[in-house]
């Protein structure tokens, strides 16, 4: 057995837990509007329950309405919640799991627009991202919101959970009375350090006097803010000794506040298991077990972490969005065969801040969120199926047509599958996504998908092969704008760079600074290109999630790259370009090669070609519909392949 500690059983207090494996607390926005349990959010945690998960710790919980930290968070601060919660629990209980909640305050990291209210805070210091003015709570307005915590707790109980967290991370109100960053109290709430640690402990013992010592009570937290000002490991090594001789019976540490939330959701561009050393340093202070999370996405990591006792439990977030079956996984020994997370925050942290979606999913597994509605179920009519087009679309379509007992084989032109997907893990910090496209093949193959490459496919084709379904799944190419002097021969493609098609000289202009103009340029300043980018937006990278684009930026700044935004190119030269900005037009020359990377529109050449002169069911999928983003691809080829 390759991962004997990840498998074997460990107790916080009086629970047992039958593996190492935990799902922790994310917000997922699935809760009803009230606050109240939905099915979406009993079946995401079935599902991660099924797939092996030793621990499952639900999301924020709010102790009162105005703790609300996302719109649809959900609730404890009434006994109506009770039976929600408790239907829940004994879904999970079916599977082996063990189950806890975490209950949590936002402070003043919300808004009035989510609570309808203004936030509240130990001190009227507004959070830098939220920056409303919070009331600053009164000392009785203090021991009000500790009994609020308590009476949660004791639902919590009440409704079958196993154990209870206590949000004390990620710079929320229990953080806020812990951390001189955000306490600027001089009462017994604050102004020293003991003093500053009265609201959580006080909040530990009011719990524990209710529900017994006996229940299990998790403490999380932060092992460093990442803020001026902010708490270090130090002193959360101090904290982690309170907390366990006031009664806590496990430690889960995180990282960060709202002031440094590109370290709660790491892009690739941070070493995995990068948190671990936090939880060691704390395992050092406590006899309780430690919790470690953040970006632990390969089991033979996990295990390394366990065994150098750097922690006693490994918390797998965004890892148990991309499979919730990874444990499972693991006890089979196929961790080749887990879908992984390619840390790009789209589908995670993208949708849950975004307006027009709010519920969060997962790039590489669009049924996270919609276990109940999107199911891969054995199909009880076999037909031959026809996938044209080896990106992320076509390579998520077929190995799930294939699961499902379909006869597929997915043709591709060029001699390597994964198209530009493949291209966009490239760049140093982007190489997860290859392992996503190996993840898609693996699976392919043990489903029995048949791959041709180097093949194009042409009506002749799909007329000889007659196939019962034809997926078209042809990508996007590169767009080019009509801008005169564009086509000039010497110019290049950014996917064409990234891809070692096409070299460059030292000296580089890339036109257009979105996600890929700007990947491209830190690639090139990697290897030692001197770099200017030109951008018509106010701002590079605009279409990136803000985590991985601060890292981005960081490097270019590194690497030296230039960057001229707000300018609009009207014209290519054989060395550069004439723009306009701030209604001047002016000139930018002297450069050795012009690379272009001005987005992409949809290639579909066979759909109209194969209407009418086949009977086979037509479908056209991913950026051969239109140009997006992957996340928007992969559903496609997943919602397809399970209806067919």
């Amino acid at each position: 057995m390759n991962f004997p500690a990840l498998l074997s059983p460990i107790k916080i207090g009086s629970m047992e837990v039958k593996n190492r494996f935990v799902v922790p607390p994310m917000g997922t926005n699935y809760a009803n509007p009230d606050g109240s349990v939905s099915q979406q959010l009993i079946d995401y945690h079935v599902a991660r329950a099924k797939g092996g998960f030793g621990l499952i710790i639900v999301e924020v919980t709010a102790v009162e309405p105005a703790g609300k930290a996302i719109p649809f968070e959900p609730g404890l601060w009434s006994d109506e919640f009770i039976p929600g919660w408790k239907k829940l629990v004994d879904e999970v209980h079916k599977y082996g799991a063990k189950i806890a909640v975490q209950l949590h305050h936002a402070g003043r990291q919300t808004s009035k627009d989510i609570i309808g209210e203004q936030p509240v805070a130990p001190s009227a210091v507004p959070c830098p991202v939220m920056k409303e003015i919070p009331h600053e709570l009164s000392t009785q307005e203090v021991y009000e919101l500790i009994g609020k915590f308590r009476d949660a707790a004791v639902r919590a109980r009440d409704a079958g959970f196993d154990a209870v967290e206590i949000h004390g991370a990620h710079g929320y109100l229990i953080a806020q009375f812990m951390s001189a960053y955000s306490n600027k109290r001089i009462d017994e709430f604050g102004g020293s350090f003991i003093s500053r640690m009265k609201f959580p402990l006080e909040i530990i013992r009011s719990i524990k006097r209710e529900v017994g010592n006996g229940y299990p009570l998790i403490f999380r937290m932060s092992g460093d803010e990442k803020v001026h000002g902010g708490r270090a490991i130090d002193e959360t090594r101090a904290i982690a000794r309170l907390v366990e001789q006031a009664g806590v019976n496990a430690v889960h540490i995180s990282v960060c506040t709202y002031g440094s939330m590109h370290w709660m959701f790491v892009p690739g561009a941070i070493p995995p298991g990068f948190n671990a050393v936090a939880a060691e340093e704390v395992k050092k202070s406590v006899k309780i077990p430690v919790i470690t999370v953040g970006r632990i996405n390969d089991p033979f990591l996990a295990e390394d972490i366990l065994q150098a006792g750097k922690a006693d439990m490994i918390a797998l977030g965004r890892e148990s969005l991309a499979d919730p079956e990874w444990p499972n996984k693991v006890a089979a020994n196929a961790p080749e065969e887990i879908s992984p997370c390619i840390a790009c925050l789209q589908g995670c942290v993208g949708y849950l801040f975004d307006p027009e979606h709010l519920k969060i999913s997962c790039l590489v597994n669009p049924f996270t969120g919609r276990e109940g509605t999107l199911k891969i179920e054995k199909t009880e009519k076999p037909k031959k199926v026809m996938v044209v087009g080896g990106g992320p679309a076509g390579l998520e379509a077929a190995w799930i047509a294939a699961r499902r007992g379909h006869q597929v084989t997915l043709y591709e032109e060029q001699k390597v599958l994964g198209g530009q997907f493949r291209i966009g893990g490239i760049p140093s910090t982007k190489d997860d996504i290859l392992r996503a496209i190996k993840y898609y093949i693996t699976m392919g193959k043990k489903y029995g998908v048949e791959y041709k490459l180097g093949v194009e496919v042409t009506p002749v084709l799909v007329i000889k092969e007659s196939p019962d379904v034809v997926i078209l799944a042809t990508g996007g190419v590169p767009l080019l704008p009509d801008i005169k002097g564009i086509d000039n021969p010497k110019f290049a493609k950014a996917v064409d760079v990234l891809d070692g098609k096409t070299g460059v000289g030292d000296k580089v202009l890339v036109v257009g600074g979105g996600m890929v103009g700007a990947e491209t340029a830190d690639y090139l300043g990697e290897h030692g290109r001197k770099v200017t980018i030109i951008e018509m937006e106010s701002e590079l990278a605009k279409d990136m999630p803000d985590g991985p684009r601060i890292y981005l930026m960081e490097r270019l700044k590194e690497y030296g790259v230039s960057c001229l935004t707000g300018a609009v190119v009207k014209e290519f030269l054989d060395d550069g370009v004439v723009y306009l900005k701030d209604g001047r037009e002016e000139k930018i020359a002297g450069f050795d090669s012009i690379v272009l990377a001005l987005g992409s529109k949809a290639y579909n050449p066979l759909e109209e070609k194969l209407k009418g002169r086949v009977a086979a069911e037509l479908y056209v999928i991913g950026d051969a519909v239109k140009a997006r983003k992957a996340i928007q691809a992969i559903e496609e080829g997943a919602r397809i392949a399970v209806t067919i």
